[in-house]
């Protein structure tokens, strides 16, 4: 027999930073939230670095216990790996995200502000405003007034939105492990070499706790597979002196949308956010700062069709308004991906150590530019 669909103010699927701090916002202003998780427990299957950038910060109050020391200084370096390019801040500029108990304490604060939390908790699919859900119960029809899609690069809340969907993707990997305090100076350590990494990085940041080792790149040009490109990177990791890997580690991936913000999020039945809306820098790629700033517009259209009863309030949820603060992020991404030769990124190396290459590379990896701020209701 089947049971009859279940009534909810908004469902959010996906309970990442994106998801959890959209449904914290419309509870905390008396909403029936629904938050639905496929993953058993949030602490399982971390897929990003976790790396946070001053201006996140400076604006959002992290729990600083989940946080790691401060990061000052990036070092850049060609395929070679001699003669880096180190940039130092006078600024904290970084610091990553312990995510396992991020994630938890974000939780937490979610079901104290009303979100009723679902985890084990699969999104089936959508017909007409009723949605399906498969947990640990069994299946569960749930008809929303609005649904938030959080889930991720490869949504299905946006397919069965007719919402776009991320068609530029990057995959990544990563090893974390703790190492000895004071070993290092805490670090990010990015190594351009397109047969390592093609079309983007590889990385080593450490910051005297722990840690992480990756690569990422466009899934097609990688020769012999994405993890044989992180144990080959693991084997001559700069930043990593003194420190021995153990034979435990804990291993992250995924894929990694870098094609800007999606323009069209948002319709009448509901919207994404985080890497379902493609909120992700497009030559960075990073996604945590995009991710809340987005979240918080996300909740305000919502909390006001919801108090209006006017699900044209969901009008001013409009990505392709906000890609256009990506232009030039995008044309840095297209000029990163047609770097395909250790020759060709050893030549940019030579600009980056004049003055005005220095100089440019300061403002992409310590300016204050953030995810624009759409305008307020």
């Amino acid at each position: 027999m089947t049971r009859d669909a279940e009534l909810v103010d908004v469902l959010v699927v996906g309970a990442g930073l994106a998801g959890l701090h959209t449904a914290t916002l419309l509870a905390r202003g008396g909403h029936d939230v629904l938050l639905a998780e496929r993953r058993p427990a949030l602490t399982g299957a971390v897929r990003t670095t976790g790396i946070f950038v001053r201006k996140t910060l400076d604006d959002f109050p992290l729990p600083p216990d989940c946080l790691g020391p401060a990061i000052r200084r990036v070092v850049l370096y060609p395929p070679s790996l001699r003669r880096p390019v180190t940039l130092d801040s006078d600024r904290d500029e970084y610091r990553v995200g312990d995510m396992g108990p991020l994630y938890a304490a974000s939780a937490r604060a979610a079901v104290r502000a009303g979100v009723r939390m679902e985890l084990g908790t699969r999104y089936v699919g959508r017909r007409a405003d009723v949605y399906a859900l498969e947990g640990p119960a069994g299946p569960r029809r749930i008809r929303a007034r609005y649904v938030v899609g959080a889930d991720g690069a490869r949504s299905g809340v946006a397919r069965d939105l007719a919402l776009d969907r991320n068609d530029h993707l990057l995959v990544g990997a990563e090893e974390v492990f703790a190492v000895p305090a004071g070993t290092e100076v805490p670090a990010f350590h990015c190594v351009l070499d397109p047969s390592l990494a093609p079309g983007y990085l590889a990385w080593v940041v450490n910051d005297g706790q722990h840690a992480h080792v990756g690569v990422a790149g466009y899934p097609r040009r990688f020769p012999e597979g994405l993890r044989r490109a992180v144990a080959r990177f693991g084997a001559t990791a700069p930043g990593l002196a003194g420190v021995q890997r153990p034979a435990e580690v804990e291993r992250r991936g995924g894929p990694i949308p870098v094609g800007g913000l999606l323009r069209r999020i948002g319709c009448p039945r509901g919207l994404l956010v985080g890497d379902a809306a493609g909120a992700v820098s497009p030559l960075t790629a990073g996604g945590l700062d995009p991710c809340l700033r987005l979240s918080e517009h996300a909740a305000e259209v919502l909390d006001e069709a919801l108090r209006s009863g006017r699900a044209a309030a969901l009008d001013r949820y409009d990505g392709a308004a906000l890609r256009t603060s990506f232009r030039g992020r995008l044309a840095l991404r297209h000029g990163l991906a047609q770097v395909r030769t250790p020759a060709v990124a050893t030549a940019a190396f030579a600009l980056l150590r004049t003055p005005v290459g220095r100089a440019a590379a300061r403002r992409v990896l310590f300016g204050d530019r953030s995810f624009p701020s759409p305008a307020r209701s």
